[in-house]
């Protein structure tokens, strides 16, 4: 059924779901998580006076809100006993839709991770989707001069994290997938030549797939991580893997041995690369099954 031949309420928040996924994305870092809070919000929207709702879209980001801060609450204490280092879920973002195409960087998501959710909704709102004071106070029905400072506080923890480096498409896909092939073959000499001496490696197998506890730091000791693991594999790529842009970030979708999809994502300065995030947890990964078995 197309949007046109729905009814208003739900062409309305058809309209404005693009936008209720980013606010719920960014709050919970689960694609999951955001899929079900905005299919709570539809069915709050379904009984909802919506002849008496003055802006459809306001309305639903304040829903949204809400329920992502219900629902932080048991992420929190989930997160509190996840096994190994947390990353968000990947998300795809090579053809972004406009509310989505802003900063869902990998970096920005962790930083908001060490925010209160209050700091988080204020900061998101305001700073990310340019939101008023007054929107957001009736959002988290605090006041706006609250808001304000709740806002400020979060800006100020994320500051340092949003470093952004633009790097051309096609000399971040050929780093990307040189790296991916040295790294899966066990290939030294170039993993030496594209990695930075300060170099971090961080991985999530949230206790469901193998992956370091901790984060490795240090070239040396990515490349003898990558050593190993090219050893135990027989030094050969997967039998299918592709390049994608994940989280803004160049990245590789790959099928593992293991029948798991996995998403190795980079970060580069000066033409080197200062971070890879791996992620391997089969519960993060497996929306992505569809997007590795088409064309990159």
């Amino acid at each position: 059924m197309t949007q046109e031949q729905t009814d208003p309420g739900t062409s309305a928040f058809l309209s404005a779901r693009p936008r209720l996924f980013a606010v719920a994305y960014r709050m919970l870092g689960s694609v999951a998580d955001a899929e079900d809070v905005l299919q709570e919000a539809f069915l709050r929207w379904q009984s909802a006076p919506q002849e008496e709702v003055l802006s459809a879209t306001g309305y639903l980001v304040r829903v949204v809100t809400r329920l992502c801060l219900d629902q932080l609450k048991s992420a929190r204490v989930k997160r509190a006993t996840y096994v190994g280092e947390w990353l968000p879920d990947p998300l795809l973002t090579e053809d972004p839709v406009e509310a989505i195409d802003h900063d869902v960087s990998v970096a920005l998501l962790l930083a908001l991770e060490r925010l209160t959710p209050l700091e988080r909704a204020a900061f998101l709102l305001h700073d990310v989707f340019g939101d008023s004071h007054e929107e957001v106070a009736a959002a988290l029905d605090r006041s706006p001069e609250a808001c304000r400072q709740l806002a400020s506080r979060a800006r100020r923890h994320v500051q340092t994290e949003r470093t952004r480096v633009d790097v051309p498409r096609e000399e971040s896909r050929a780093l990307t997938e040189a790296f991916f092939r040295a790294s899966k073959t066990g290939d030294m000499e170039a993993l030496t030549r594209m990695l930075a001496q300060n170099a971090v490696l961080v991985s999530d197998g949230g206790g469901k797939a193998t992956a370091a506890l901790n984060p490795i730091y240090g070239r040396d000791k990515v490349m003898r991580l990558a050593a190993g693991l090219a050893r135990k594999t027989g030094a050969q790529l997967p039998p299918r893997w592709r390049f994608a842009v994940v989280n803004g970030l160049p990245a590789i979708l790959s099928l593992e041995s293991e029948g798991l999809v996995q998403v190795t994502a980079i970060e580069t300065s000066g033409g080197l690369i200062t971070k890879v995030y791996v992620i391997r947890n089969p519960d993060k990964t497996a929306h992505l099954a569809a997007a590795l078995l088409s064309q990159s």
